[in-house]
Parts: C-alpha cells; structure tokens; sequence
C-alpha cells in the first residue's frame, strides 16, 4: 500500500473501532492529531457524538524546546487540543521538568494540564508476567548480585551492550544483558561472542516483560527510555544511564534532569 492508502486505512479502523466500543474515555500518546493526522475524523466524530472525553499523554520529555515549538506549531497541535481534548496528562514530575514552561505551551493548553508523576512499575508485578517466567536461561546463574544490562528495543543499543560485555564485573556479580526485540542480528551476535566463556554473563534476546529483572537486579546500566526510567525510580534502583542522543535528545534531556537531583549516574555515550 502506499502511504496515502495506509494512512486513510488506519484513519478509518480507528473511526469503526470507536464508533463501535463508544467509549467514555479516549487516551491518545503522545501526537495530538496521530502520526500523520489520521486522528482527526475519528476525534471529529467523537465531539459530534458528544459522549467520550479525550486526554492527551505526553512523557515528561518529548525533545529540546526548539524543535518540540517547531514541530508542535507545523502540526497545529495546541489548535487541535483546544478544539478536542478536555485534558493533558504529562506522565511526569514538574519538579524534574516542567513541560509547560520549557514548551511556552498557551494558557489555555496549559489550564489543561495535569502532572501525574512517573507511573509505578512496581505494579506491573502483579500481573502473569511480572514473575520472571521468561528467564529459564538463568537457572544456572551461579549465587551472587546482579546487575542488569537492559538497551531497551535494542535498535541502537549495541554499543552500550557490547560496553557491558567486556566490562569486569565486580567479584561474585553476575551479568544480565537484555538485548531486546529489534537489536540487529549481527550485533547481537557479537555481544554473545563477547559473553561466552564467561559464565557469570548472561545473554537474553526478549523477555514479555522485563519488570522481574529489573526488580531482582542490584544494579542497573540501561538507556534513558521513559519504560525504563520509570522502573528505575519505581523500584530505587542504582542506575548509570548511557542515553540516546541522536535523532532526538529526549533521552539525554531526561537523564541531565535526574542526574542533577542526585537520582541517577549517567555517562553520555
């Protein structure tokens, strides 16, 4: 398909979803109108119908203010949430970054909005994959600390990855390095070159949910992803956060903010 089609495609499977579930409550991530404004019927006909509320998510970074104000004005963004949306709900804390302020988002966007703090991963514990069900490659870990490796996705993590395997691991540490779903394959298999021989490092392509791992670590060395982050702090983990940078410098951005409040180690990559 081409784009214009995938894009009036996915416009209208949202238009029948909504209009069949008629919800009460719409939370939408991130991009007010969708990635390429296939948002926009269906947040037309919600406000016909008159009946669902909509919220929009927003991390607690999204990028550097000059390019957040270029792309938000270019899209009409602050004109769409004050034609279809009753709330904004930044996924974060003010006194880290004060999304209204370093954004120069109008008053009546900001009226709007709500910080909710970082959500607490700690509760995804409870649920059928919060166990560590998926780490039946650990059972022969030897006893002893351990500390996590975890580069997100993994699609631009190998470095990182590839940093931790070669690293000395303090004495009677075992390593864990979660490569994720999208690392390239012949990175990934250059970190498991790396690690094998070494039967205290640990090499894990996927887990459906990482909450277990990071909740057993005792240590952690990860990128500055929102999931990710919001794990570190839910359960007080001692974190060195190597962040993204390129194309975006969320991550970074993120990651200065919470090294200065003396909540994370960090080192650029």
């Amino acid at each position: 398909l081409s784009l214009d089609r995938l894009v009036t495609l996915r416009a209208r499977t949202i238009c029948a979803a909504l209009e069949a579930f008629d919800p009460a409550l719409l939370i939408v991530d991130k991009v007010p109108c969708g990635a390429l404004r296939e948002l926009m019927p269906a947040l037309a006909a919600l406000k016909t119908r008159g009946r669902a509320r909509c919220v929009l998510g927003l991390r607690d970074v999204l990028d550097e203010p000059s390019v957040v104000r270029r792309e938000w004005d270019t899209a009409g963004n602050e004109d769409v949430i004050r034609e279809y949306y009753s709330a904004v709900w930044v996924y974060g804390d003010q006194n880290v970054y004060d999304v209204a302020r370093e954004y120069a988002f109008g008053p009546d966007v900001c009226s709007r909005m709500a910080y909710t703090g970082y959500l607490d991963q700690r509760q995804r514990l409870e649920g059928p994959f919060g166990r560590p069900t998926s780490t039946a490659s650990l059972e022969d870990m030897p006893a002893g600390r351990e500390i996590l490796c975890t580069v997100g996705g993994g699609q631009d993590g190998g470095s990182v990855a590839e940093a931790f395997a070669t690293a000395k691991m303090p004495d009677g540490a075992n390593g864990i390095i979660l490569t994720g779903p999208f690392m390239p394959g012949r990175t990934q298999q250059q970190v498991r070159q790396l690690a094998r021989g070494n039967d205290r490092l640990f090499v894990l392509d996927f887990a459906p949910e990482a909450t277990g791992l990071m909740h057993r670590a005792d240590r952690v060395v990860t990128m500055g992803g929102y999931n990710t982050i919001s794990e570190v702090l839910s359960f007080g983990k001692s974190a060195l956060v190597i962040p993204r940078v390129t194309p975006r410098r969320e991550q970074l951005i993120r990651a200065e903010r919470l090294l200065h409040l003396g909540l994370i180690d960090m080192l650029h990559p």
